[in-house]
């Protein structure tokens, strides 16, 4: 039996040297089924299979009435052209893509805010007062005339 000052590095301090955890991550089966494009956005995925619960809180309803639609939608285009021009940065088409989205977002965020308050906190820099606290928050669907 080893004591623990025989251990290296790659080995925890339990007295058999018993080596460190290796966590593992399946890979995905399948792409198919798929939620629609509205639950996608909803849910935060697009595959029902990473759809799992936090702390037992489960997306349900439709964004598709709401304010932050467009925006996550928007969000999700330049996230996504983000993502393909880290591989692909010489595809001048697509960064001219994600620079409109990019600017599309931007203008989204800013009406938005006119309209129904902040969404970050720097925003409230373009009222005069500090609103930032008001209600109702983003996500309380009802209240900013969605359907939540």
């Amino acid at each position: 039996m080893a004591n623990k000052n025989e251990c290296t590095y790659k080995q925890g301090t339990l007295p058999m040297c018993a080596p460190l955890a290796l966590g593992t991550i399946p890979a995905q089966q399948s792409a198919e089924p798929a939620y629609d494009k509205d639950q996608a956005l909803v849910k935060g995925t697009l595959f029902p299979g990473l759809d799992l619960p936090f702390k037992d809180y489960v997306a349900a309803g439709t964004l598709e009435d709401t304010p932050q639609y467009e925006l996550m939608a928007l969000d999700f285009v330049t996230q996504e052209l983000a993502l393909y021009l880290d591989t692909h940065a010489d595809d001048k088409e697509a960064f001219e893509t994600w620079k409109c989205f990019t600017e599309l977002a931007k203008e989204g965020r800013r009406r938005y805010a006119e309209r129904n308050g902040p969404l970050k906190r720097s925003q409230t820099a373009m009222f005069d007062s500090w609103v930032w606290t008001d209600e109702p928050w983003p996500w309380e669907f009802l209240g900013n005339g969605g359907n939540g």
